[in-house]
C-alpha cells in the first residue's frame, strides 16, 4: 500500500502545476487541444489556491470583451487570424496567467523600453514584416508561443512585471497558399507577420493588422465588426 506521508505538498503541488501550464502555453501543438489543456491545468491551480471564482470571472469578463465564444477564445480568434492558430489562443490565456503570477517569462521589459515598444508598434505594424524583422525591432520575446521552428507559426509576447500592463502580442503565420497542391512544406521560410494586438478595450480593437494580415483574415461573419489597418 502508498504510504501516504510521502504524498507531495501543496507547494511542490502548485509548483508543479505552474511549470505544466507553462509548458502547454509555450508548446500548445504538443498537448493536444489546448484550451481543454489549459482549462485543466487553470481548475486545479485555482482549486488548490481556493480561487475558483477566478476563472469564472475571466471568461464573464472575455465574453463582456468579445473574447470568448462557445468555443473558448478560439472562436474569437477565428474572424481574426487564419485557422489552426493555436500559439495566438495560448497567448490569450498567457494573460490571464501573468495576471494570476504563474506565467513564467523569458524576458522581462522594463517601463521604458515598454513604453516605446507601445508607442512605435502601431506605425511599424503598417507595413508587411516577418518574424526576423520582430526580433530585430523589438529583442527577444518575453514568451514565445509555438516552438523555435520557422515552418510554423507562432506568438512573441512582450511585457513587464506589472501584470496590469497588457501584454503586446505579435502574431505570425506560416502555411501554404490559395490554391496550392499541397499544404506542405509551406510557402514561405520564416513566419509572416499578420498581427499585433495590445489593449484592454474590445478584442476586435486590439488588432493592428499588417497588410498581409488583412488580407488573410478569415470571412468575417456578419454583425462582427471589422477591423481596420490603422487601429490599436
Amino acid at each position: 500500500m502508498t504510504d501516504r506521508t510521502a504524498l507531495a505538498s501543496s507547494d511542490d503541488l502548485r509548483a508543479h502545476l505552474i511549470d505544466q501550464l507553462n509548458s502547454v502555453l509555450r508548446r500548445p501543438g504538443m498537448h493536444g487541444e489546448v484550451e481543454a489543456a489549459v482549462w485543466f491545468v487553470v481548475d486545479h491551480l485555482l482549486f488548490l489556491e481556493r480561487r475558483p471564482e477566478a476563472w469564472r470571472e475571466q471568461r464573464h469578463a472575455w465574453d463582456r470583451q468579445g473574447a470568448w465564444s462557445p468555443t473558448g477564445v478560439k472562436g474569437a480568434l477565428s474572424p481574426l487570424l487564419p485557422p489552426h492558430h493555436a500559439s495566438g489562443v495560448a497567448s490569450v490565456y498567457a494573460e490571464f496567467a501573468h495576471r494570476q503570477g504563474w506565467l513564467r517569462p523569458d524576458r522581462v521589459l522594463d517601463s521604458e523600453t515598454y513604453a516605446a515598444l507601445r508607442d512605435t508598434v502601431g506605425q511599424w505594424s503598417r507595413r508587411d514584416r516577418v518574424w526576423a524583422d520582430v526580433t530585430a525591432a523589438f529583442g527577444p520575446p518575453s514568451v514565445l508561443f509555438g516552438g523555435t521552428n520557422p515552418l510554423y507559426g507562432k506568438t512573441l509576447g512582450y511585457l513587464t512585471e506589472d501584470p496590469a500592463q497588457p501584454m503586446v502580442s505579435f502574431h505570425l503565420w506560416n502555411g501554404a497558399e490559395p490554391g496550392a497542391e499541397s499544404s506542405w512544406p509551406p510557402a514561405h521560410p520564416e513566419p509572416l507577420l499578420l498581427a499585433v494586438r495590445c489593449g484592454d478595450g474590445a478584442f476586435v480593437d486590439r488588432f493592428t493588422f499588417t497588410p498581409q494580415g488583412q488580407s488573410r483574415r478569415p470571412s468575417t461573419p456578419l454583425g462582427r465588426a471589422t477591423v481596420h489597418t490603422d487601429g490599436r
